[in-house]
């Protein structure tokens, strides 16, 4: 069966996230540099990378499916945190988040021929207090070596997170909500109702769809 996408990332937890929505896609490389230009936005920096990526993917001749590029970011201060170079740049960053709020800035790009749809998910989190023994064994882990901003809220790093307000997809890597509302452009669903389900106002799930309220038996308070 033909995909409904391709993926311009090798990113496992990207992967993972399609494979969430159970969506048939294949990942294809898209060679692009990752370095902001001094000063630039960091939204800005993340719509464009995530454009240059879905542009730079190296398809199947016959490839008549969208491509999806993504670019997620950690900002604290107006200034774009990559990944760390090693053990002493992860704990520095691992100290500059802690006890305080940040920004994940999170882009999607879908390209088709000339049909270019992009979108932007910006979610704030907050990480408690990190002592610099923690950071150091949470370096240790080799959990922090691939990621921006040096944690990974779905896994040992999620220990640090107080709060979180936005997308939690999107501090993952990319945003579900906002992904799937650009691939509907495209004609893809994620969630596409039987016709027996259109009919009934239920889905395959049988979870009651917009539009179609329940009604109760007894006035709700």
């Amino acid at each position: 069966m033909s995909p409904q996408l391709y993926l311009a990332s090798r990113s496992p937890r990207r992967q993972e996230l399609l494979l969430q929505l159970g969506l048939r896609f294949e990942t294809v490389p898209a060679d692009v540099v990752e370095r902001p230009r001094p000063g630039q936005d960091a939204r800005e920096y993340a719509l464009e990378t995530a454009l240059a990526k879905a542009r730079a993917a190296r398809l199947p001749a016959a490839a008549t499916a969208p491509v999806l590029g993504a670019d997620t970011d950690v900002v604290v201060d107006g200034q774009i945190l990559g990944k760390p170079a090693g053990r002493e740049a992860a704990v520095a960053m691992l100290l500059r988040l802690a006890g305080r709020r940040h920004e994940v800035v999170s882009a999607v790009a879908v390209v088709r021929g000339a049909q270019v749809e992009t979108a932007l998910s910006i979610t704030e989190v907050e990480f408690g207090p990190i002592a610099r023994g923690e950071a150091a064994a949470y370096w240790a882990t080799g959990e922090p070596a691939d990621k921006a901003g040096a944690y990974a809220i779905q896994g040992l790093g999620a220990r640090f997170v107080r709060s979180i307000s936005g997308s939690y997809s999107g501090v993952v890597g990319l945003p579900l909500y906002e992904t799937g509302a650009l691939l509907a452009r495209f004609g893809i669903e994620v969630l596409s109702p039987t016709p027996d389900s259109a009919a009934s106002g239920v889905s395959a799930g049988g979870t009651l769809q917009m539009g179609s309220p329940a009604r109760p038996s007894t006035p709700e308070k």
